[in-house]
Protein backbone atom coordinates (compact mmCIF):
# COMPACT_ATOMS: atom_id res chain seq x y z
CA UNK A 1 0.00 0.00 0.00
CA UNK A 2 3.04 2.41 0.78
CA UNK A 3 4.31 1.75 -2.70
CA UNK A 4 1.09 2.75 -4.41
CA UNK A 5 1.49 5.89 -3.11
CA UNK A 6 4.66 6.71 -3.31
CA UNK A 7 4.10 5.73 -6.69
CA UNK A 8 1.08 8.31 -6.74
CA UNK A 9 3.09 10.89 -5.23
CA UNK A 10 6.13 10.13 -8.28
CA UNK A 11 3.55 10.89 -10.29
CA UNK A 12 3.40 7.42 -11.86
CA UNK A 13 0.76 4.91 -12.72
CA UNK A 14 0.55 1.98 -10.35
CA UNK A 15 1.04 -1.07 -11.92
CA UNK A 16 2.20 -4.33 -10.66
CA UNK A 17 5.59 -4.41 -12.14
CA UNK A 18 6.10 -0.78 -10.67
CA UNK A 19 4.83 -1.61 -6.98
CA UNK A 20 7.04 -5.52 -7.28
CA UNK A 21 10.21 -3.18 -8.07
CA UNK A 22 9.46 -0.63 -5.81
CA UNK A 23 9.08 -3.31 -2.92
CA UNK A 24 12.18 -5.35 -4.14
CA UNK A 25 14.13 -2.30 -3.45
CA UNK A 26 12.75 -1.30 -0.34
CA UNK A 27 13.07 -4.70 1.35
CA UNK A 28 16.38 -6.17 -0.23
CA UNK A 29 19.02 -6.44 2.48
CA UNK A 30 21.09 -4.75 -0.33
CA UNK A 31 21.01 -0.85 -1.00
CA UNK A 32 22.77 -1.03 -4.18
CA UNK A 33 20.97 -2.98 -7.23
CA UNK A 34 21.77 -3.54 -11.28
CA UNK A 35 18.84 -3.54 -13.09
CA UNK A 36 19.91 -7.64 -13.47
CA UNK A 37 20.23 -7.61 -9.33
CA UNK A 38 16.52 -6.74 -9.34
CA UNK A 39 15.51 -8.95 -12.08
CA UNK A 40 17.28 -11.90 -10.85
CA UNK A 41 15.70 -11.54 -6.88
CA UNK A 42 12.06 -10.78 -8.89
CA UNK A 43 12.70 -14.09 -10.45
CA UNK A 44 13.68 -15.96 -6.87
CA UNK A 45 10.66 -14.65 -5.87
CA UNK A 46 8.61 -15.93 -8.60
CA UNK A 47 7.54 -12.84 -9.58
CA UNK A 48 7.15 -12.59 -13.63
CA UNK A 49 8.75 -9.22 -14.64
CA UNK A 50 10.99 -9.20 -17.49
CA UNK A 51 14.39 -7.45 -17.71
CA UNK A 52 13.69 -4.81 -20.26
CA UNK A 53 10.37 -3.72 -17.79
CA UNK A 54 13.02 -3.68 -15.04
CA UNK A 55 15.40 -1.59 -16.84
CA UNK A 56 12.42 0.93 -18.13
CA UNK A 57 10.82 0.85 -15.10
CA UNK A 58 14.52 1.88 -12.86
CA UNK A 59 14.62 4.73 -15.52
CA UNK A 60 11.19 6.00 -14.85
CA UNK A 61 12.12 5.52 -11.51
CA UNK A 62 15.08 7.59 -11.71
CA UNK A 63 13.36 10.42 -13.67
CA UNK A 64 10.45 10.75 -11.14
CA UNK A 65 13.07 11.20 -8.16
CA UNK A 66 12.24 7.54 -6.60
CA UNK A 67 15.72 6.07 -7.39
CA UNK A 68 19.44 7.66 -7.53
CA UNK A 69 21.61 5.64 -9.96
CA UNK A 70 25.19 5.56 -9.32
CA UNK A 71 27.81 4.45 -12.60
CA UNK A 72 30.61 3.72 -10.40
CA UNK A 73 33.89 3.38 -12.17
CA UNK A 74 34.73 -0.31 -13.94
CA UNK A 75 31.03 -1.62 -13.06
CA UNK A 76 27.65 -0.94 -14.69
CA UNK A 77 24.87 0.79 -13.02
CA UNK A 78 23.14 0.76 -9.56
CA UNK A 79 20.40 2.01 -8.25
CA UNK A 80 19.33 2.84 -4.76
CA UNK A 81 16.07 4.20 -2.96
CA UNK A 82 16.01 8.12 -2.65
CA UNK A 83 15.72 8.84 0.95
CA UNK A 84 16.80 12.37 0.98
CA UNK A 85 19.63 11.96 3.09
CA UNK A 86 23.13 12.67 1.76
CA UNK A 87 25.71 10.04 2.07
CA UNK A 88 29.09 9.61 -0.12
CA UNK A 89 30.49 6.12 -1.15
CA UNK A 90 33.57 3.53 -1.07
CA UNK A 91 33.09 1.14 -3.53
CA UNK A 92 35.34 -2.43 -3.13
CA UNK A 93 37.36 -2.94 -6.17
CA UNK A 94 38.20 -6.42 -5.28
CA UNK A 95 34.62 -7.18 -4.58
CA UNK A 96 31.98 -4.56 -5.89
CA UNK A 97 30.83 -4.43 -2.70
CA UNK A 98 29.13 -0.66 -2.17
CA UNK A 99 29.98 1.26 1.71
CA UNK A 100 27.93 4.29 2.21
CA UNK A 101 29.18 6.91 4.44
CA UNK A 102 28.72 10.38 5.82
CA UNK A 103 31.59 12.52 7.60
CA UNK A 104 30.30 16.26 8.61
CA UNK A 105 33.89 17.41 8.52
CA UNK A 106 34.82 16.20 5.04
CA UNK A 107 31.29 17.79 4.39
CA UNK A 108 32.64 21.26 5.56
CA UNK A 109 35.68 21.21 4.35
CA UNK A 110 33.95 20.16 0.62
CA UNK A 111 32.08 23.78 1.31
CA UNK A 112 35.37 25.70 2.51
CA UNK A 113 37.27 25.06 -0.55
CA UNK A 114 34.33 25.87 -3.10
CA UNK A 115 34.14 28.83 -1.17
CA UNK A 116 38.05 29.73 -1.35
CA UNK A 117 38.10 29.22 -5.26
CA UNK A 118 34.71 31.63 -5.53
CA UNK A 119 31.65 29.26 -6.22
CA UNK A 120 29.11 27.76 -4.78
CA UNK A 121 28.51 24.33 -4.38
CA UNK A 122 25.24 22.70 -6.66
CA UNK A 123 25.35 19.32 -5.77
CA UNK A 124 28.53 16.18 -5.10
CA UNK A 125 29.16 13.17 -5.42
CA UNK A 126 32.45 11.13 -3.69
CA UNK A 127 33.40 8.00 -4.41
CA UNK A 128 36.18 6.22 -2.84
CA UNK A 129 37.53 3.07 -4.29
CA UNK A 130 39.20 1.06 -2.08
CA UNK A 131 40.75 -2.41 -1.01
CA UNK A 132 40.70 -4.73 2.07
CA UNK A 133 44.75 -4.09 3.72
CA UNK A 134 46.79 -6.75 2.68
CA UNK A 135 44.87 -7.79 -0.26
Amino acid sequence: MVENQELRKAGLKVTLPRVKILQMLDHSPERHMSAEDVYKALMEAGEDVGLATVYRVLTQFESAGLVVRHNFDGGHAVFELADGEHHDHMVCVDTGEVIEFFDAEIERRQREIVKEHGFEMVDHNLVLYVKKKGA
